[in-house]
């Protein structure tokens, strides 16, 4: 195939922005296939809020695939790209949290807390981000640390929507798989070390990028 020579840098309406869009707009749906699922105990639910959320994290490895082979990189989809995967792990991190609290194991109830912490990454790097976007400059686009610690989080989710303890999927089956707690704690953990990690990783770019526009 013939390489695309075509400038997309300014270009909005983009396929890898279009599809980073769709990321956004399933965001409300999933929240809501989640939420009615645990009130209702609904399987059909359940199962649908799984099946966005997978579709999430594929199109989130498609998009950038598509915008790096065909050249379709552009200025909006360096915001567009980081801005669904930050909403979708908040949205994540505040429906965790939530089902961690109202559960009536006491252990999760307790761990609940730690996905406090995932909104407090995820805020400080919108914050970082802000004022760049406000000073006029482009923040970096997602660097390996950000990749692996999306793509980690992306798995985990899953796991636990698909057997968490009074969270899973197939407990609404009757089904007696369910994952260990010292299992979930040490996942949701190396996930926590890995968001962090990640948000440190952008800091001097961040601190260096300031220093030169108040110059």
């Amino acid at each position: 195939m013939a390489e695309n020579n075509k400038d997309y840098s300014k270009k909005f309406f983009t396929i890898p922005n279009i599809i980073c869009l769709a990321r956004i707009a399933m965001i409300p749906f999933f929240a809501l296939f989640y939420c009615q699922g645990v009130q209702l105990a609904s399987k059909s639910h359940m199962v649908a809020a799984l099946v966005v959320l997978i579709l999430s994290g594929i199109s989130d490895n498609i998009d950038g695939r598509i915008a790096r082979k065909y050249n379709m990189v552009s200025e909006v989809g360096k915001l567009l790209d980081p801005t669904a995967d930050k909403l979708t792990q908040i949205t994540l991190a505040v429906l965790m949290y939530l089902t961690f609290q109202g559960s009536g194991n006491t252990w999760m109830q307790h761990f609940g807390w730690v996905f406090l912490l995932f909104l407090l990454k995820e805020a400080l790097m919108l914050v970082m981000g802000f004022t760049l976007l406000l000073l006029k400059i482009v923040p970096n686009p997602a660097a390996i640390y950000g990749k692996v610690a999306t793509f980690v989080f992306y798995v985990t989710m899953a796991l636990l929507f698909l057997a968490g303890p009074d969270v899973g999927i197939l407990q609404l089956w009757n089904l007696s798989l369910s994952l260990p707690p010292l299992f979930v704690k040490i996942a949701v953990v190396v996930n926590l070390i890995l968001t962090f990690t990640a948000l440190f990783s952008y800091i001097p770019d961040t601190f260096r990028k300031l220093t030169r526009r108040t110059k």
